[in-house]
């Protein structure tokens, strides 16, 4: 495969001292010549008269004691008038600068990339092409809704699992990315072999996936042994890697998947959030990791939606008929009538962590100062969040 690469390499035209292409019958040409030149310096070697010399500097227009340096330079040297009638010179075309299209955006939209074409860092050329994809990608692994059906295991359990690996990223500071792909191993290998997964190994499962994954995420993963510690020794590290194998043979080793925190930055970004509306709004998110119902939603979906319960919360001016503008429609690619639809469901959950739930996990990881504790502000204890939660029968 390589030495035919580099024989079509070398079978392109190359330029000339003039900028113009020389073709294929014109290297062979040049190639002849290159070969007489050598013999002809070849036969002067041993003739005291210089003969050849003579003949051949007449040829070439140099002089006899220049032919030996000028035989040798002359493939690179030659110029096309001095080429035979038959071979043929290409122009170079000249290439026009591809100048990108201008984005046409629809009436009230804002351009939210339009300013950072100077950053590298984050594409803003590709950015629309980009979320585009993931939301592409995520379509083709959704997760049957209600999958545990005929599993020992269930809902319940899978929660008790969650809330558990929300501790365990906690005790290693891993990644939130870790967490939520963590999770979504999780689902999408349950839901092809979950049948075959009794009550004692959904902690292996567990603990493997976040294994997997933390070598995917982290810049520093967590050694096998820091697992088996967390476990109190109830798995060893053999059945880790056998566990992890067994997770990248059924997923056919396609393990990156886009999860509802990417969308939510991009969302966060379209409209224009503070810090507060974008933690608030990953707390809903995060809570929503427990929910078995909200599994088959869509991440992109599910991060529309809590930010938009997170602005209703926080913005005292916002109505339902026009939180969800016309800039955050367009980037999400979701209608108003989409998003508040799930709204309920999650305002739902945000009550339940408030009130007495044996899984705190959640709640005791967003009251601290690094997600300037959001659990504990005045608007998730406020009526308008009862009334938001009145409709989740609906959902």
């Amino acid at each position: 495969m390589a030495t035919r690469a580099f024989s079509n390499i070398s079978n392109l035209p190359r330029p000339t001292a003039d900028g113009k292409r020389v073709t294929r019958a014109a290297r062979k040409v040049l190639g002849e010549i290159t070969i007489a030149n050598t013999a002809v310096t070849k036969k002067s070697v041993g003739n005291p008269e210089g003969k050849e010399n003579v003949v051949f500097s007449k040829v070439a227009g140099i002089k006899p004691r220049q032919t030996k340096v000028a035989a040798r330079r002359l493939p690179s040297r030659v110029e096309a008038a001095d080429l035979p009638m038959e071979v043929e010179v290409e122009e170079v075309p000249e290439v026009a600068p591809h100048v990108p299209a201008e984005r046409v955006l629809p009436e009230g939209v804002k351009d939210i990339d339009e300013d950072d074409g100077d950053n590298p860092q984050l594409c803003s050329e590709y950015a629309m092409e980009t979320y585009a994809y993931l939301k592409q990608l995520e379509e083709r692994a959704v997760v049957p809704a209600n999958y545990l059906a005929g599993c020992p295991t269930n809902d319940k359990m899978r929660a008790v699992l969650i809330d558990w690996l929300i501790e365990v990223q906690i005790q290693f500071k891993l990644l939130q990315e870790t967490l939520f792909l963590t999770v979504n191993t999780i689902d999408r290998f349950l839901a092809l072999e979950g049948r075959s997964i009794s009550r004692a190994k959904l902690q292996l499962v567990g603990v493997s996936a976040m294994f997997l994954v933390s070598k995917i995420e982290e810049v520093y993963a967590p050694a096998i042994s820091d697992f088996v510690y967390i476990t109190d020794n109830a798995y060893t590290e053999t059945e880790i890697r056998q566990m992890e194998l067994r997770i990248i043979r059924a997923l056919n080793f396609d393990l990156c998947q886009p999860i509802s925190l990417n969308f939510l930055r991009r969302y966060s970004k379209a409209g224009e959030v503070d810090v507060l509306q974008h933690s608030l709004a990953k707390y809903a998110l995060e809570i929503s990791l427990l929910d078995f119902n909200l599994v088959p939603v869509s991440g992109s979906l599910l991060a529309a939606a809590s930010l938009c319960l997170s602005l209703l919360l926080l913005e005292k001016s916002s109505i339902l008929e026009t939180v969800w503008s016309p800039t955050l429609s367009y980037y999400s690619g979701y209608s108003a009538q989409e998003v508040l639809a799930l709204v309920p469901r999650l305002a739902s959950n945000l009550l339940k962590m408030n009130r007495a739930n044996k899984l705190q996990a959640v709640r005791t990881k967003y009251k601290s100062g690094k997600f300037l504790k959001v659990a504990d502000i005045e608007e998730l204890k406020c009526d308008r969040l009862v009334e938001l939660a009145a409709a989740a029968s609906s959902c």
